[in-house]
């Protein structure tokens, strides 16, 4: 089965208004909340795509509650570490301009931090464990790491969704995934893309180091897919877009609900990138419906380590 680990999830609540007067009375026209975190949306994406997962990480509190509550609702497996504050509640405004408002996060005790641990290596090699977001600070930066370790011993596979060093630090243990944008790959190597192809070379250093397949999404540009056989390089669907936010972490989703199916790695990168596509197309996160929808609309171009074949 698949499990998702969010650390450090939240109520996000989505304020919409014309604009914002700045120290007056604002009113919204629009608010929505529901549960927030990259690896609870790769859950949520992977319930709509007929792919089941189980939801791991900390929860507290009222707004802990909230988000089990809502992805039992929807049928989502859960398996959250409880905690004694709060969970966070982040607040995204919609206005002329999109402005986020994240809180910090509850404290996690180490006996709360045991247990998850305890968690992950009851995961067998019938499992795959995607680990994704931030580390809370009251943890160690070595979570990651530790974590990732266990899997490697139990022989789970995992995949990978963060940012600079702690996407380096798990490569030795040899993810199934990772997925930086370019903007993040970019950071670990000090470099700019302008193109798809300027992505390849670094996209294949990451995998010398260790990783099985590296997505690498270029927003308007494209996405790249990295292994070691080849790299692939996809062209994106043409659409409006609304929203950014769980944008990446449907491409992760698309991904592991296509391969689950057919255990090919281009037609799951072809599914990932109109899994992205729709989520950044809508208020929200997407549908299997509009992914497929999308799912013509992106092609696809195989490249050899050595040229193009």
């Amino acid at each position: 089965m698949i499990h998702t680990l969010t650390l450090n999830p939240s109520v996000d609540y989505i304020v919409e208004l014309d604009e914002i007067i700045v120290g007056g009375l604002n009113r919204m026209q629009h608010d929505t909340k529901f549960p927030g975190g990259k690896g609870i949306n790769v859950s949520r994406v992977l319930n709509r795509m007929d792919v089941e997962s189980k939801a791991l990480g900390f929860v507290g509190g009222f707004t802990g509650d909230y988000i089990v509550d809502c992805l039992n609702r929807d049928n989502i497996k859960t398996d959250f570490v409880k905690i004694a504050d709060d969970t966070r509640i982040n607040v995204k405004i919609k206005s002329e301009t999109e402005t986020e408002i994240n809180a910090k996060g509850p404290a996690i005790s180490e006996r709360n931090y045991e247990e998850l641990i305890n968690n992950i290596r009851n995961l067998s090699k019938e499992d795959l464990l995607v680990l994704a977001g931030s580390i809370p600070s009251t943890l160690p930066e070595t979570t990651y790491e530790e974590l990732v370790k266990i899997c490697s011993e139990n022989g789970t596979a995992f995949v990978v969704d963060a940012e600079g060093e702690l996407l380096k630090k798990v490569l030795p243990y040899e993810p199934f995934l990772i997925k930086p944008n370019h903007h993040e790959l970019g950071e670990i190597f000090n470099a700019e893309f302008t193109s798809a192809e300027e992505v390849i070379p670094y996209g294949q250093k990451l995998v010398e180091i260790g990783a099985q397949n590296v997505i690498v999404s270029l927003a308007g540009k494209g996405a790249v897919l990295i292994s070691n056989e080849a790299a692939y390089i996809a062209s994106v669907p043409k659409g409006e877009v609304k929203s950014s936010v769980g944008a990446g972490d449907s491409m992760v989703a698309g991904f592991l609900a296509a391969y689950e199916k057919n255990k090919n790695i281009e037609k799951a990168f072809k599914y990932s990138v109109a899994a992205g596509s729709a989520t950044a197309f809508s208020l929200g996160l997407c549908t299997k419906e509009k992914a497929e929808e999308l799912l013509s609309q992106v092609s696809i171009k195989k490249i050899s380590l050595k040229g193009e074949i």
